[in-house]
């Protein structure tokens, strides 16, 4: 329309002068109230020390694998392949991931949106109305000339100009919780993934348990069926048909232990990978071989870990955002100055709307300073000063957590292989043991009670064994826990699941 362009060419002083406002605002705003954030430097050591030494001379009769790459996600060096699919869909479809991964889009969300309060908030309006005056109001006009009609449009601009960094430092809270709720899923991926591959290896842990409960359960019945045999020759007691016999029941009795056990895993597993409880039984009931462990590990230094642990970095991002929510509350101190701008036109009838006579224009400089109500505005400042050193405390305790948690795992995982080590040479002899025995019973060199007590030991022997196994492979999951390298960066999906089976 000619009339409106003709209004925006009159408006262009307007304009002009909104222009050069924003100049000086930016010129003022040279600096930000309030503290700026700076990373606590705290005394860690320079290395982990004994715990990994430890680690350096555990001598495991396992499997082991050469030292791990520490920025490789750390369940392909078990060289799995039904693991590793596991953790795939897991990283992608677990629903605690799909939750953060929530908070970390609404995070973003409420970033992008305090970004805009750096510029000037434009609003378009317009109005038509019609109205009449009673004849009360306008004694002896006419009622056609009682009909009163108007016209308005208009673009509005406001904004404010933030001399003092309150604006700047609402943004740089909002960037800085972001962060930490980027940490936040990171974080909860290392959990997640961790429990996936620790409920695995629980799982081929209770599996190998239940394998040696079985196979001493066939011995034993083999020895039962022997003490049989010589009660029908004469040879032997019911004494020890009996005492052979409830030797049998009660390693029968340990298995539908262990087959509960090995259920819940794989339930536990199918729900972690957002699967049904049901879904994963006929895939996973086949018994497989314990993961190999790693030779050693490579934690490096404390200082590298701390860069790389997610807890630790989302609570510095916290730290951060409430040191800049003190400048927030700080710039309550000073008087908030708002600039705004009208451009529109006026008028009672529709062809005069744009015409250089009905241009409405309004430039304003608004100052709001609650100067009296300073004792709020310093109570907000306390109040803000206070959560950022509880956030500093909270970030100090994370680190010490931190360094404490990969201590602890090093120390751990080296115990349990020395532990593994013994306990595999004990299940060797008692196996040896168990077979002598048999073989001097049916001499008739010794008796029936020397067979049972080695068939006993054998078996207590072999289900440490497998146990100690599991937990050397849980403490080498709980090392890469700690370490918290190599994990990856794809994200879970944001819609419901597709296509499963």
């Amino acid at each position: 329309m000619p009339e409106f362009n003709a209004a925006i060419t009159r408006a262009r002083p307007l304009v002009a002068n909104l222009f050069t406002a924003s100049l000086l605002a930016s010129a003022l705003a040279a600096c930000a109230v309030g503290p700026d954030h700076v990373r606590p430097i705290l005394p860690v050591p320079d290395s982990f020390g004994a715990a990994v030494d430890a680690t350096a001379g555990a001598d495991a009769a396992v499997d082991v694998r050469p030292t791990p790459d520490a920025n490789a996600p750390f369940w392909d060096d078990f060289d799995d392949p039904v693991l590793s699919r596991l953790v795939d869909e897991a990283l992608v479809a677990n629903h605690d991931l799909r939750i953060a991964l929530a908070n970390y889009d609404r995070a973003n969300a409420l970033l992008r949106g305090s970004k805009f309060d750096r510029w000037p908030t434009i609003t378009a309006s317009g109005t038509a109305a019609e109205s009449r005056s009673s004849a009360d109001q306008m004694p002896g006009v006419p009622r056609g000339d009682r009909d009163v009609e108007s016209y308005e449009a208009g673009v509005n601009a406001s904004w404010e100009l933030d001399v003092f960094g309150r604006v700047r430092r609402s943004v740089e809270s909002s960037r800085a919780e972001a962060a930490a709720t980027a940490a936040d899923l990171q974080a909860l991926q290392v959990a997640i993934v961790g429990e996936v591959v620790g409920g695995y290896v629980e799982l081929r842990g209770l599996q190998a348990r239940l394998q040696v409960a079985r196979e001493n359960a066939d011995n034993q019945r083999d020895t039962l069926r022997l003490v049989d045999a010589r009660l029908q020759a004469g040879r032997g007691t019911e004494f020890d048909t009996a005492r052979a016999r409830a030797q049998l029941e009660g390693t029968l009795a340990r298995v539908p232990a262990l087959e509960a056990a090995e259920a819940v895993s794989m339930h536990r597993l199918a729900v972690l990978t957002g699967r049904t409880p049901e879904t994963l039984l006929s895939e996973l009931s086949k018994a497989q071989p314990l993961p190999a462990l790693p030779e050693r590990f490579d934690p490096g230094t404390p200082g590298e870990l701390l860069r790389r642990r997610p807890d630790v970095l989302a609570a510095e991002q916290r730290l951060h955002a409430a040191t800049a929510r003190i400048g927030v509350a700080t710039a309550d101190l000073f008087p908030r100055f708002t600039l705004a701008g009208l451009i529109g036109s006026q008028a009672i009838d529709t062809s005069a709307l744009f015409e250089r006579a009905s241009e409405t224009r309004l430039v304003a400089l608004g100052i709001d300073w609650s100067f009296l109500d300073i004792g709020r505005v310093r109570a907000r400042i306390a109040a803000a000063d206070a959560t950022a050193e509880g956030e500093l405390a909270r970030y100090q305790q994370t680190v010490l957590r931190a360094l404490e948690d990969t201590s602890n795992a090093l120390v751990r995982y080296a115990r349990a292989r020395e532990e593994d080590a013994h306990l595999a040479r004990a299940a060797e002899d008692s196996a040896r043991a168990a077979g002598l025995a048999r073989v001097r019973y049916e001499a008739g060199a010794t008796d029936l009670f020397e067979v049972l007590d080695a068939e006993r030991s054998q078996l207590q022997a072999q289900d440490a064994l497998a146990d100690a196994r599991t937990r050397s492979v849980n403490g080498a999951v709980g090392v890469y826990r700690a370490l918290a390298g190599g994990w990856p960066s794809r994200q879970p999906l944001r819609e419901g699941i597709a296509g499963r089976d």
